[in-house]
């Protein structure tokens, strides 16, 4: 059974905590990694370098969304794709993101939150509410 009063507030969290990670993840590719190392690291693991760009732009801009609540329900369910995408580098690799070269159980949990928000919806304190 879902509580109706706490459930919004519980979108809220993990609309936070989506944010926050998406915008420290792509800040990390533009200010640490750079775009062309991240171009060249997608390279490396057989996508597109030129993808390098709208990820690093998604992650960025859409981590900011998910903050203010603006679309969030949209956003997240575009990130359920990129974060799915992400997640294929790592199936490879076992479970344990401990293993070399990272395992795949953190990119699909991150993967299935966004699914979650995306079912949810915006939560309070949403600037812009998503549309059904």
């Amino acid at each position: 059974m879902i509580d109706t009063r706490t459930a919004p507030y519980a979108a809220l969290v993990l609309r936070i905590a989506l944010g926050v990670m998406f915008l420290a993840h792509g800040l990390t590719k533009l200010l640490v990694f750079t775009p062309a190392g991240t171009a060249g690291f997608f390279e490396s693991v057989g996508f597109p370098g030129f993808l390098a760009y709208p990820v690093i732009a998604f992650e960025i801009v859409g981590g900011a969304l998910l903050l203010l609540g603006v679309y969030a329900r949209w956003i997240a369910a575009i990130a359920v794709v990129q974060l799915f995408g992400a997640s294929t580098v790592h199936f490879g690799n076992g479970w344990s993101f401990t293993n070399p070269n990272g395992g795949w159980e953190y990119p699909i949990f991150l993967t299935l939150a966004a699914l979650a928000l995306a079912l949810l919806g915006d939560g309070p304190f949403a600037l812009k509410r998503s549309t059904r």
